[in-house]
């Protein structure tokens, strides 16, 4: 301590730190040269820019007054921000080309994540088409009355959807998820707290510009912070009496970190997306190939992407089983042999080491079943409960199908692939939840939403109730109003 008080008074930032429990490295000087929150930290220089917390209270209080404008204003907001997507594109996409330079010439990246790094001009023109249907659909969500109870004479109650609070946000690679959830967040009043991967760092700096520009037509420009100092994921994670509700979108490693390391904070988002496309006796070569193509190589890197192709057992040494084959060959799509299906065959591709394995790329697991039964028990077995495919022309076993596999997203006869927020209708999503409580499937702006009791009353108290009382329960329905509460 006497060594730091005489380094202070020399003008140096001093850390004291215990070096017998190193944070992550297992070397407590180099996390804390790193930027890492390891010991305290003593100076008297003032800090270049604010501390995360400093921005979560900022955000807290500027998402106060953004839940507290007129619904048209919050809609305004957004409008602006799709206008920005669209204007502003040949510096985003400048940006953009930085960011995917600097990635590939570190070696660091895999061709994945690269890939999920990278945004084009029909990108930001899809995502500023959703921006504008949220913009419309979500006129009348804050507020919203969901019921409403006459409990008794002059004593009235409502239910209505409010805001989460402050949403934290942590996301890899993939740029285009900071409008949407800026959006969604705009949309439905939330304060966000954005932590980005550094990959993306330059594109996320001018998407982040571009939405504050959007919130200060309103005043509210603080209501959306984006993390820009050294902070870990567990630093975060640990603002249990700030943030409200943390979502992780990225790689299935880092939402089973972010669920280890939340401590009283909710985590929102799915673990793994290992989606199945199962091919029935009774399907159709045409729709079988087409579903499976772009289940698979629309974009291998995306959680809605097949990982793993049930085929039924009647099929193999069919025309059916070899165009699907062939397809995938002619594809790049590197096949891995599940048990059964390398039973069947003298020489087989490898055989998988897992059945429960996320690829992100062009693989996938190929497995044969016995019947549509066998299908739905193997992807309680194996699925992550995402997305799952059954192809056939037999309505009855589809309908079996739909009804019994619990996934958050169960198709007929569609790819994989349609498991989006966008492609739903939602305008934006925040992610997609396999949770089962909550949200589930693509998380829009409904997702994004509690509820809160209002009752409106002329003094009732509950000893009015009791037997010796004056007055009694009356619970009745009354219609809901339309329009938003005030």
């Amino acid at each position: 301590v006497k060594a730091a008080l005489w380094a202070l008074q020399g003008g140096t930032s001093v850390v004291i730190a215990n070096g017998t429990h190193p944070k992550v490295t297992g070397h407590v000087i180099t996390d804390i040269v790193e930027g890492k929150k390891v010991g305290t930290f003593f100076s008297e220089v003032k800090p270049a820019g604010p501390t995360v917390e400093q921005q979560t209270e900022m955000a807290r209080h500027a998402g106060r007054s953004l839940a507290s404008l007129h619904p048209e204003q919050r809609g305004e907001i957004i409008c602006c921000l799709a206008e920005l997507l669209t204007e502003k594109k040949d510096e985003i996409l400048s940006a953009n080309k930085r960011d995917m330079e600097i990635a590939t010439a570190s070696g660091r990246f895999s061709q994945a994540l690269i890939n999920r790094l990278a945004l084009s001009t029909s990108k930001l023109n899809s995502l500023a088409i959703g921006l504008r249907q949220l913009s419309v659909s979500s006129r009348d969500s804050v507020g919203r009355v969901l019921r409403r109870t006459r409990v008794a004479n002059n004593l009235e109650l409502e239910q209505i959807t409010v805001p989460i609070g402050v949403l934290l946000v942590i996301f890899e690679s993939r740029p285009d998820c900071l409008p949407q959830v800026s959006a969604l967040a705009i949309a439905s009043g939330n304060a966000l707290l954005l932590k980005g991967g550094k990959e993306a760092a330059n594109t996320n700096k001018i998407l982040h510009q571009l939405t504050q520009e959007a919130l200060s037509i309103h005043g509210v420009a603080d209501a959306i912070q984006l993390v820009s100092t050294r902070e870990e994921v567990e630093d975060l994670c640990r603002l249990d009496k700030m943030i409200d509700l943390i979502i992780p979108r990225g790689s299935s490693q880092l939402v089973r970190e972010i669920q280890r390391a939340a401590k009283g904070i909710p985590v929102l988002g799915h673990s793994e997306g290992v989606c199945h496309v199962y091919i029935d006796s009774d399907a159709s070569i045409d729709k079988a190939i087409d579903i499976v193509r772009d289940s698979k190589c629309d974009y291998p890197a995306a959680c809605n992407a097949m990982e793993t192709l049930l085929i039924h057992r009647d099929l193999l040494r069919t025309p059916i089983f070899d165009q699907i084959i062939d397809m995938l060959r002619t594809e790049h799509v590197k096949i891995h042999a599940g048990p059964r299906f390398a039973s069947y065959l003298t020489f087989s591709p490898s055989e998988v080491k897992s059945l429960r394995t996320e690829y992100g790329d062009l693989e996938c697991c190929i497995e044969v079943v016995d019947s549509m039964q066998d299908a739905v028990d193997h992807i309680h077995k194996y699925g992550s409960s995402h997305t799952d495919v059954i192809v056939t022309e037999n309505e009855e076993t589809a309908e079996q199908f739909l009804q019994q596999v619990d996934s958050a997203c169960v198709f007929w006869n569609s790819s994989s692939r349609f498991a989006d927020g966008y492609r739903f209708g939602l305008g934006a999503e925040v992610g997609i939840s396999t949770a089962r409580i909550h949200a589930r499937g693509p998380v829009g702006l409904e997702g994004l939403l509690t509820t809160k009791w209002v009752l409106r009353g002329e003094g009732h108290t509950v000893a009015d109730f009791s037997e010796q009382g004056s007055m009694k329960y009356l619970h009745e329905n009354i219609p809901v109003p339309q329009g938003n509460f005030s």
